[in-house]
């Protein structure tokens, strides 16, 4: 394997699976997963209106005592499933992007109203928007029920709509503020209090359907606050086409292409993003109208990108770049969620809207890497039967350090030394 290979692999992907085939032009081959349809498989998953009728139902018709919920049933094989993907996957840097996007457009199990629906909007609106336009994913995200719920958007109501006036209750600004901050501009916009209030009439009358026998979102002109409003000097129509004009709008603006550019480069080349990396990204964001396929082969063309590793791998990436190592069966349990959660990024559970932290200093304390060393340990325990020097070349190439190399060779056990690999510094990194 040489240097571009490993890059491709280990920048780019979740990490080499044992010995598969290496692509002949990473390059191409990166590409090439945009271009082509995404391979993930869902057997049996459940759309966001069937996860929304199992949740009505937990409650009215409660099952047997010691079986799970229905929710606690979808929830354990979405997580199953994502687990496996990507294990298993063959476009390992779609898959990175779809993990990428997820944390953008960050919510968690951490509010119950979102057990039963994170995998389906996973699926329904980020998985299918990862190489298309950014504002396609946006108005996905702020129509599905899952981000309407963890961002308590459900409960908006315009002060001088119908159920405003009767019920004298008023605007949740949650969600309009995290898309101005979090999702589609940042602060460095410039945008104001009064643009984020203006933003929370828009979205009033967004909400969730729970009434009739297919749930899932709905916009209530009765929620709804009446009359034209001003965003950052932009006029935006009443109703519903309010909002889709709006975030259409501001997923289109230099402000949004600059914020997104400095994220995605800072999440597959540096830290501290190269300010001429993210001045292309940018640039092709702008041209392109937020094409994120085109940003995406962008990135694959910066020279930034095929130098040495640069980025610590997050306690999900490394599980799952631990298990493709020594090339791990698909589970049929949530044992990939649970070693996440023991490392301290438990899937789908970010603690705060802006997601998980994409610096190494978040991960890189001595008691993080400590449980890092303890979980090679367990994984090389069920896996002891590949030779570590030969996983260690075929997942490492060129940055395996030789002296990496030579404690695993004088280890005293097998297990001892496929936990010196995956403990080495360089695995660690991508």
């Amino acid at each position: 394997m040489d240097a571009l290979q490993a890059q491709a692999l280990i920048r780019f992907g979740l990490g080499r699976r044992g010995n598969e085939p290496l692509p002949a032009d990473p390059a191409a081959w990166l590409k090439g997963q945009i271009t082509r349809p995404d391979p993930s498989e869902f057997p049996g998953a459940l759309s966001t209106t069937e996860c929304l009728t199992a949740w009505r139902l937990d409650s009215q018709q409660p099952l047997p005592p010691g079986q799970p919920s229905r929710v606690n049933s979808i929830l354990a094989q979405e997580k199953i499933q994502q687990c496996n993907n990507a294990l298993m996957s063959s476009a390992p840097f779609r898959e990175r992007l779809v993990w990428f996007w997820t944390n953008h457009f960050a919510v968690s199990l951490n509010r119950l109203e979102c057990l039963p629906v994170t995998g389906a909007f996973i699926r329904e609106a980020i998985r299918p928007h990862v190489t298309g336009k950014f504002s396609d994913m946006v108005l996905a995200v702020m129509q599905h029920p899952a981000m309407l719920m963890y961002l308590d958007n459900w409960g908006s109501i315009g002060p001088n709509s119908p159920v405003g006036l009767q019920s004298g209750k008023g605007l949740n600004e949650n969600l309009a503020r995290e898309c101005l901050e979090l999702h589609v501009l940042s602060p460095a916009s410039g945008y104001t209090q009064a643009d984020v209030t203006s933003m929370a009439r828009i979205l009033t009358g967004w909400t969730v359907n729970f009434g009739d026998q297919h749930p899932g979102f709905v916009f209530s002109p009765a929620l709804h606050e009446p009359g034209h409003k001003t965003v950052m000097g932009k006029v935006f129509p009443e109703g519903e086409e309010g909002g889709v004009e709006a975030l259409t709008y501001f997923a289109d603006q230099p402000a949004c292409h600059q914020f997104l550019a400095t994220k995605l480069v800072r999440h597959f080349v540096a830290d501290d993003p190269p300010a001429g990396a993210v001045a292309t990204i940018a640039g092709v964001l702008r041209d392109t109208h937020g094409d994120l396929a085109a940003a995406s082969v962008a990135l694959v063309d910066l020279p930034d990108c095929w130098t040495r590793l640069t980025k610590l791998r997050t306690p999900q990436e490394y599980v799952i770049a631990c298990a493709r190592a020594v090339e791990a069966e698909p589970v049929t349990t949530t044992l990939a969620a649970e070693l996440m959660d023991g490392l301290g990024q438990p899937l789908w559970t970010p603690p705060l809207p802006n997601g998980w932290a994409d610096r190494a200093e978040s991960w890189a304390g001595p008691e993080a890497l400590l449980r890092r060393a303890e979980l090679a340990n367990k994984i090389a325990g069920r896996h002891p039967d590949p030779d570590p020097a030969e996983v260690a070349d075929a997942c490492l190439g060129p940055f395996l350090r030789a002296e990496t190399l030579q404690a695993i060779k004088f280890a005293g056990s097998r297990r001892g030394a496929m936990t010196m690999l995956m403990a080495s510094p360089e695995f660690m990194r991508r």
